[in-house]
């Protein structure tokens, strides 16, 4: 699992740019003991994600990472950037599976700018990606910025 940090300070509504990056985050690989700790701390105990001959029997070669894990580690790159409270909305789709040793990297793009109910709010195209840039999830989060 990555490691628990602060969120950095969210760059000023003023300095964004339509194509401004936030900072990126990227997992170790994801490993069986990630998968058990997610379904315990989730309460999704799903057995295509912890047990191999279940994952087998559905025609998988392994078991895989759950969707909702994925989405998490977005809910975490937009934290570390910006205060949980400034979170307007959130959204993703499954693309495709995340696998087991996946490491993932969770990425946020500027795509418009927009004042609205007296906020100054970013939005941005999320997603996240394995190494070999195969897109897992896709999305769209709506951020307050100072």
């Amino acid at each position: 699992m990555t490691t628990q940090t602060e969120a950095r300070p969210a760059t000023a509504w003023k300095d964004m740019a339509v194509g401004d990056a936030i900072p990126p985050l990227t997992t170790p690989p994801i490993s069986r003991t990630t998968l058990a700790l997610f379904a315990g701390g989730s309460g999704d105990h799903n057995p295509i994600h912890v047990d191999l001959d279940v994952a087998k029997a559905a025609g998988m070669n392994d078991v895989f990472a759950h969707g909702m894990l994925s989405m998490a580690y977005l809910a975490r790159m937009l934290t570390d950037w910006a205060p949980q409270t400034a979170l307007r909305a959130f959204s993703t789709r499954f693309v495709a599976i995340t696998q087991i040793h996946d490491a993932i990297t969770c990425t946020g793009t500027v795509v418009e700018k927009l004042e609205r109910d007296g906020e100054r709010l970013v939005r941005l195209d999320v997603q996240t990606a394995n190494a070999a840039g195969e897109v897992k999830l896709s999305g769209q989060a709506l951020v307050a910025l100072p």
